[in-house]
């Protein structure tokens, strides 16, 4: 249980480090892409992106507890890091978006295994 609360308590930490920033950095990225069309939706990836960093840092309070949700956690990473190669693969994003990304599979690797470690919370069913 010890690795479980050690993996989601980083993950959430590395995330709250990296997306925390970037709610001051529009124009810094705008910059070196080109000007948001929708801010909306970069502003609404990040809060929700956010959102899922406490959600990690809960997870790793009581793993057991949340143990359902350590999967979910795991497929975001996933889907996230594939959408950032395929879209570098189709030439619509720079290589330095996927290779940021990237460390996200490792995570979801180790979320993995901590699905594995943990074992499901004993339910009270009086």
């Amino acid at each position: 249980m010890t690795f479980a609360k050690w993996v989601f308590t980083l993950g959430g930490v590395w995330g709250v480090l990296i997306i925390a920033p970037m709610f001051a950095l529009e124009r810094v990225i705008a910059a070196q892409t080109q000007p948001f069309s929708h801010p909306d939706s970069y502003y609404g990836f990040l809060a929700s992106t956010l959102a899922w960093q406490i959600g990690y840092l809960v997870i790793g309070r009581d793993p057991a507890r949340y143990r359902p949700f350590m999967l979910i956690g795991a497929s975001g990473k996933l889907v996230f890091v594939g959408a950032c190669w395929l879209l570098y693969l189709q030439g619509r994003i720079p290589i330095s978006v996927p290779a940021v990304a990237s460390p996200d599979l490792l995570l979801a690797v180790l979320f993995v295994a901590a699905w594995f470690g943990t074992r499901p919370k004993a339910q009270n069913l009086t």
